[in-house]
Parts: structure tokens; sequence; C-alpha cells
């Protein structure tokens, strides 16, 4: 509950931010709120664990509230406050964006990719529902965890780089914001097949 709340206060910070116009102590701000609740992650599972709490409940919330944090950061990121003007863009940037008809985004983030990150999320959640529904324990499995650790160390990089380290004109920033996005990316997509796999594994032991 309290990584929802911190996500909520996450999410007003960053719908303030109008890039390049609004100061980078801003990002700062929604940076810190959300290394603050990715720690409530960690510190929720070791509880959970140390005192042998784990339930049907948190089975389910857990991935719930970190799918709020993430897919909202990647949603904010990917929407217009995170693109660049055109009074900002180098001449040969201007004019691949006016021949895409595609806003460039600061953050290396675009909408279709969120759509694919949503998709997956929805599909998991889906499977983990009917399977808690039917009576099977249907926590995260290792590569759910492993794609919310680089999605939980890509995100607040992405904002550092945003703040303080002009991607526009630092070619170097702009290759690594695109290099982690795309990594990003693969590894949620395929992170999604364990599950299935799990399912229907369970599925036929159960029958």
């Amino acid at each position: 509950m309290a990584r929802l709340l911190f996500s909520l206060i996450f999410f007003i910070a960053l719908s303030f931010y109008r890039y390049p116009d609004t100061h980078p102590a801003l990002l700062d701000l929604a940076l810190f709120l959300f290394i603050i609740a990715a720690i409530t992650d960690w510190l929720d599972g070791a509880l959970a664990r140390r005192w042998k709490v784990i339930s049907p409940f948190g089975r389910i919330m857990d991935p719930v509230c970190d799918k709020v944090l993430v897919i909202g950061a990647f949603v904010f990121l990917a929407g217009p406050m995170f693109a660049i003007p055109d009074s900002q863009l180098p001449t040969d940037q201007l004019l691949s964006q006016i021949h895409t008809n595609t806003p460039r985004m600061i953050s290396a983030v675009y909408p279709w990719m969120v759509v694919l990150i949503l998709g997956r999320e929805l599909l998991v959640t889906a499977i983990r529902g009917f399977m808690e529904s039917e009576g099977i324990a249907f926590g995260a499995s290792w590569s759910g965890k492993a794609k919310m650790i680089l999605q939980s160390i890509v995100i607040p990089i992405l904002l550092l780089s945003i703040a303080h380290f002009d991607p526009i004109n630092n070619h170097n920033i702009q290759l690594l914001q695109q290099i982690l996005v795309y990594l990003t990316l693969t590894v949620t997509i395929l992170s999604g097949w364990p599950y299935i796999k799990k399912a229907i594994d369970r599925k036929q032991s159960k029958t």
C-alpha cells in the first residue's frame, strides 16, 4: 500500500514536468520517489519471507503494485511532457521527425513500446488471476523478478539522464538511453514466457 502511495506522488510530480521548461529539480524529486517506492518492493518481499506471511493477497497485490509503478512511469516517459520541441532539435533530427511525423522523445521511450509492455503485463496478470482462482499458488517467477529489477534500474537512469546530461546534444547518452530502453523492452516481453509455460504445466499436472 505504501508503494501505491509513493507511486501516486511520483505520478503527480511527473505530471507537472514539461521538457525543457521545468527545472530539473522536479525530476530529481520524481527520481527520489521512484527509488523509495522500489525499495518498498524489496522490503515487502524480505519481511514476508522472514515472517512467513506470504498469502494469496500478497502474491496478487505485490505484482499489481509493481505494475502500477512501472507502467505508469513508462506511460509518462512516452507522454507529451517528454516530447522534444522542434526548436530544441538539431537540424538532422528535426528533418527526421518531420519525415516520420513522430515526435522525438527525450526519454527514448515511445507509445508503441508502452503498448507492448502493457500487453505483457495484462497477459501475465490474467494468467495469475485465473490460476489463483483455481486454487493454484502462482507467485512471481525468476524472470518476472529479473524484469522488475531491470525496469527499476533503467527508469531512474532515464530520469537522471534527462535532468542532468542533455541527451539531445550528447550522443553517448542518447545511445545509452536507447540500449537500456530496448534491452528493457526485450527482457519484459521474453519474461512473460515462463508464466505461460508454468500455467500450461500446472493445468496439465492438475488434470
